[in-house]
């Protein structure tokens, strides 16, 4: 264990401590008289010493020491009870320390750096031995408060674990605490008087990698668009890169592609995961990738056992998996024996008699009248309670009888289903069905075709067909004989045995049966009795995009196949494919479905076809079938990533390996079906659905290999593809019964010279014997690496594809334009961060154009105006930001996107004056300004700005300039100049027009030349009232008096004033002298506005000056933050008070 360092010296200890191992900086000493074979007198009394003193008195008998160079000062560090245990602790210190130490100048730093980190590690330990005693320990919660104060979140942002580590900064490591909550990972460190902090969101991670460095064996690498950032010096960096990995995932799944992820019941609530949460996260992903469960199977208890394997005699170490419908067995050594038992196919579920030869066991009785025999399960009474508690949940959807027909097998009861299940047999293989559905949906659907339709469109080949025929005879021989020994329904063993027949080919006549049972479709089937017919009738005549989409496909599927030459084949496909278009609307239909659910209705009766694309699109290919085939993508990521790992030389010479994903595409979403004939395709399949992607990742390995030189002499991508095309074109089974298919992909139908033939057997053994070694649980964590390169590059695409559109409408520089789009991306994710979803706020939608799938409300939008907009006005800013809103939300779904944002902002930064000024128009007239506007409630809403006063004001000089003479002259020319091509903008009323002066005056604080601005906008106020009572009508003509004009004269600016508009509190008393009507009569128009400002010189100056948006950009990206939790907090507290 790790020691509180405290000094010693070593001169007193050398009589009693041994030194064995030593190092720069380190010593690893034994205590004498432990682990001496002789007998000498010093050791002897040590180690009497030892023996009597009290048991917290006594001496660990291993330790190692801090040795500080040219001290004769030592700390000890870790101490242990054994060798093992202290050469761990070595072991981590030559590793994570040892190197580390050589950058450190003085020695000092050295001693406080390895003390700190020692420190921390005995805190780390600490919490984490509490957090197994209780839920919420006292560090977990002292960890909490810190956090809490270093970072400032709202209380929304939940803290999940944290951990003591070294964050790099180039190669000086700085000694701090990781920090990982939902949405953002966080460290901080306080080194050396120096203070770091550094706020990392797991959506900006575009990569999360282990790798090594100089110093380090192991470290995490956090990638994000601009920098990498190294963290090392875990105790237990397993655990702590596994944590990450689930956190980044769900969460940039749960923001990034929520068009098709669901997430766990557990984690719908990102503010209740926890870290127990997200380990039984990863432990589920596995449970079911390995098994191909559905992903509504939830594990609930993984125990070490053995389990009785006939075929070999004796009982096999492994692990039992439970969940809500499953009991699952996999052997300990990988390949050897998987077991998967449906609760619904289980019969019984016994304790047997506790003996020394079978330890602890239990007996599961399945339907087929065979027992599983499971030994050494600790915790037996409560593991076989909750199993029988499940099983009676399962027998309760489907009503059970015992058959109490005569038997002389029958040993024990047999369980059989009232309303579908009864053992049938298929030729030599047995298996569960579903006899009375198939009447029911022979009763309501008589279109649906009975049979697989390779019995009705069989062909025997043209060459040897007597050959073939007697292969196939040989393989279902082989089949029948395995069925004996390992079992015949889906409760089998399955070893290497059966992945070495199935490599072979499966038997036409076995194909569709063994599909159904390795995919486990055949437990949905016989789940949902009449459910396909009934979504048959439900989706039948029924006309939409999908089912366009499938019409215009129905004919591209196998076109070569006589099955899909005519009606009944065609019929059978569209109504397949269109049932499940109904039965999952999110994935509907999908180009290269049609493909595969052809070969599927080849071999598998038109229900079973249908359970089988269920299997692959919802199981076994997790979102391929999407609008972004995202899970296609991400394999095909993985699949670089094996290139590079083992065909090392093909990766180098074809240094951009996205011409290899482009065409290995097909193969993933097709299993090869499209580009190999079919004949040798169906053996992929055959593969694909015992060993899942795997075997897809394994042959596409294998096809390179086969091709690895011709492709490393290949001259472009061009040529590359053509070598893949004619080899995958030129793959042929010899052992197929049935006449070659060609693929409708071929590219040299027309070779000159014949073209070497391939095997499909050949080719499947290679992959196995060479690339076979992946596992399940290293495929998983790929895929988690790769997902976040998938998304995040998606992300990339999107915003590459707005700022394209945006970029030659607008004269904001591309750089700036990039930084915008990032904090308008960065305040939606900080609302769904934090706040709780409402109707308008959507959250990020990948189904809508690039330009719409990322929008913002009206409070995002104010937040970002206050940060980005150069029109502050003080406290009038968050009013005038959702003036703008309401400007831009064209259709009024209380959403703008980033284009309109931007072209608003440029308006402000790079506009003419007249653009500026119409847009402040435009801000101040309906729709923007509303009757309900928050800024009404000015004691100058009433209609008394109205004046009879000569227009004449006195100069600095002392000069006066008559305006009078110049009004009637003014209206004629802007009427003559008018554009009539441009809409003509409403007149501004008088109430709009207080508050457009308003603004101005806002607009104006705290500017240098704020004196002189007030002076002219003074003046040319009075100037347009002027104006507006021009226009008035004869009939409103005295409706002003002397009194108003000198309230008004009285509301001007001084020097020491800092605006017109100061709220006095109360409402003038003369307001009520004037008629409400007379508002309706005084208009001012925008080039009566524009002209009038354009008679003051600093007015004008005001607004052509060139405005820098660069460091509004860098305050920002600072501020955005502090600003958005400043907001939170102060709703947070403003609620808990509404509640006391």
């Amino acid at each position: 264990m790790w020691l509180k360092p405290e000094e010693v010296l070593l001169k007193n200890a050398l009589k009693l401590w041994v030194t064995q191992k030593s190092s720069c900086y380190f010593i690893l000493q034994r205590r004498r008289g432990h682990g001496e074979g002789g007998g000498r007198l010093t050791g002897r009394l040590v180690g009497a010493l030892d023996a009597v003193l009290d048991s917290n008195a006594r001496v660990a008998p291993f330790r190692i020491l801090l040795q500080v160079p040219g001290s004769q000062v030592y700390s000890p560090i870790a101490c242990g009870a054994t060798l093992e245990e202290i050469n761990q602790h070595w072991d981590w210190l030559e590793q994570n320390l040892l190197h580390t130490l050589s950058v450190f100048d003085n020695k000092d730093d050295i001693a406080s750096f390895v003390k700190g980190k020692v420190k921390a590690l005995i805190a780390e330990e600490t919490s984490s031995r509490l957090a197994e005693q209780e839920e919420e320990p006292e560090k977990f919660r002292e960890a909490l408060v810190k956090f809490e104060a270093r970072f400032n979140f709202p209380e929304a942002e939940k803290l999940v674990t944290y951990y003591s580590c070294c964050c790099w900064k180039g190669r000086v490591p700085r000694q701090g605490w990781l920090y990982l909550s939902i949405n953002h990972l966080c460290f901080y460190s306080f080194f050396l008087g120096k203070e770091l902090k550094l706020v990392v969101p797991w959506v900006d991670i575009q990569k999360l990698e282990r790798t090594s460095n100089v110093f380090l064996t192991d470290t995490i690498r956090i990638t994000t668009q601009n920098k990498e950032r190294d963290f090392s010096m875990f105790l237990n960096l397993d655990e702590v890169f596994k944590v990450m990995e689930q956190l980044a995932d769900v969460t940039l799944r749960r923001l990034l592609d929520n068009e098709v992820f669901d997430l766990d019941p557990d984690l719908q609530e990102p503010s209740q995961i926890t870290k127990r949460d997200l380990e039984a996260r990863a432990q589920n992903e596995f449970f079911r990738a390995f098994f191909r469960l559905p992903r509504k199977e939830k594990l609930h208890a993984v125990v070490d056992c053995s389990l009785w394997t006939p075929f070999s005699r004796c009982h096999t170490a492994g692990r039992m998996f439970t969940s809500d419908s499953y009991i699952c067995f996999a052997s300990r050594e990988d390949g050897c024996c998987k077991v998967v038992l449906p609760l619904r196919e289980v019969v019984s579920i016994e304790k047997m008699e506790d003996t020394s030869l079978l330890p602890h066991p239990i007996i599961v009785s399945i339907r087929s009248k065979v027992a599983f025999q499971f030994i050494e399960l600790r915790d037996r009474d409560s593991l076989v309670e909750a199993l029988l508690v499940r099983l009676k949940q399962v027998h309760a959807n489907h009503p059970v009888h015992y058959n109490t027909s005569a038997d002389d097998d029958m040993a024990s009861p047999v369980f059989h289903s009232t309303s579908m299940c009864s053992d049938h047999r298929f030729g030599d293989l047995e298996m569960v069905s579903s006899q009375n559905s198939e009447e029911s949906e022979k009763k309501k659907s008589p279109l649906l075709h009975p049979d697989a339709l390779f019995t009705a469109f069989q062909q025997s080949g043209s060459q040897s067909p007597d050959s073939r025929m007697s292969r196939e005879q040989i393989k279902i021989s082989l089949w029948n004989d395995h069925f004996v020994e390992y079992g015949r329904t889906v409760c089998m063993f399955r070893t290497e045995k059966i992945r070495k027949l199935v490599a072979m080919g499966i038997p036409e006549s076995l194909r569709g049966r063994l599909w159904l049972l390795f995919s486990d479709a055949v437990t949905d089937l016989a789940s949902h009795p009449g459910y396909y017919g009934n979504l048959v009738e439900e989706s039948l005549g029924k006309c939409c995009l999908v089912t366009e989409e499938i019409e215009r496909d129905l004919h591209r599927s196998l076109p070569e196949h006589p099955a899909f030459q005519n009606e009944t084949g065609i019929a059978a496909l569209r109504r397949v494919l269109t049932a499940y278009a109904h039965r999952n609307p999110r994935i509907g239909y999908c180009q290269s479905m049609n493909i595969l659910t052809s070969v599927l209705l080849l071999y598998a009766k038109e229900e079973e076809a249908f359970w089988l694309l269920v299997a692959v699109c919802e199981r076994m290919l997790p979102d391929y079938f999407n609008h972004r085939v995202i899970g296609a993508q991400v394999d095909q990521s993985v699949f670089e990533e094996l290139i590079k790992g083992h065909l090392p030389e093909l990766a180098e010479h074809m240094n951009d390996l996205s011409a290899l994903a482009s065409v290995s595409l097909s193969w993933f979403l097709t299993l090869f079906l499209s580009i190999m004939p079919l004949e040798s395709a169906v053996n992929v399949v055959d593969c694909f659905f015992y060993d899942g992607i795997k075997a897809i990742f394994q042959l596409g390995l294998a096809v390179l290999e086969a091709n690895a030189e011709d492709l490393c002499s290949s001259k472009d991508d061009g040529q590359a593809l053509m070598i893949l095309s004619r080899f995958l074109d030129h793959i042929k089974n010899e052992d197929s019964p049935g006449p070659p298919v060609g693929s409708h992909h071929t590219f040299f139908s027309d070779d000159q010279e014949p073209y070497p033939v391939t095997d499909i057997a050949d080719l499947i053994r290679d992959s196995y014997e060479k690339f076979g070694d992946q596992s399940v649980e290293q495929i998983e964590h790929l895929r988690y690496k790769h997902r976040i390169r998938v998304l995040q590059g998606h992300e990339d695409t999107t915003k590459q594809n707005v700022l394209r559109v945006v970029i030659p409408e607008v004269s904001i520089l591309p750089e700036d334009l990039e930084e915008l789009y990032d904090l308008f991306k960065r305040e939606h994710m900080m609302s769904c961060y934090w706040e709780q979803p409402r109707p308008v706020a959507l959250r990020h939608d990948p189904s809508r154009p690039y330009a719409e799938q990322y929008r913002i409300d009206v409070r995002q939008f104010t937040h970002l105006f206050q940060l980005v907009s150069p029109w502050t006005c003080g406290a009038h800013t968050e009013i005038l930001a959702e003036r703008t809103f309401r400007l831009l939300d064209d259709n009024m779904d209380q959403l703008i996107e980033f284009k309109a944002f931007v072209s608003c902002l440029d308006i402000m930064y790079n506009g003419e004056m007249n653009e500026k000024i119409k847009l402040l128009y435009r801000l101040h007239i309906p729709p923007a300004l509303t009757e309900n506007d928050r800024d009404s409630q000015s004691p100058l809403k009433n209609p008394l700005l109205s004046t009879s006063r000569p227009l004449v004001f006195g100069k600095p000089n002392g000069g006066a300039v008559d305006y009078q003479k110049q009004l009637k002259q003014m209206i004629k020319d802007l009427a003559k100049e008018k554009d009539k091509t441009e809409k003509e903008l409403p007149k501004m009323s008088q109430r709009e027009f207080i508050q457009f002066c308003k603004t101005l005056y806002s607009m104006f604080h705290e500017d240098p030349e704020e004196n002189d601005l007030y002076q002219a906008i003074a003046t040319v106020t009075t100037l347009l009232l002027q104006i507006g009572e021009v226009g008035q009508r004869s009939s409103s003509s005295g409706s002003c008096s002397q009194e108003c004009g000198e309230e008004l004269r009285a509301l001007a600016p001084s020097p020491e004033q800092d605006s017109v508009f100061a709220d006095t509190g109360k409402t003038p008393q003369d307001s009520q002298v004037f008629p409400r009507e007379a508002e309706g009569d005084w208009t001012v128009s925008l080039e009566h506005i524009l002209a009038s400002l354009l008679t003051e010189q600093s007015l004008v100056n005001f607004f052509e000056k060139p405005l820098d948006m660069k460091s509004k950009l860098e305050n920002a990206k600072i501020n955005q933050y502090n600003l958005k939790t400043l907001e939170m907090s102060q709703s947070q507290s403003e609620l808990k008070l509404s509640n006391l």
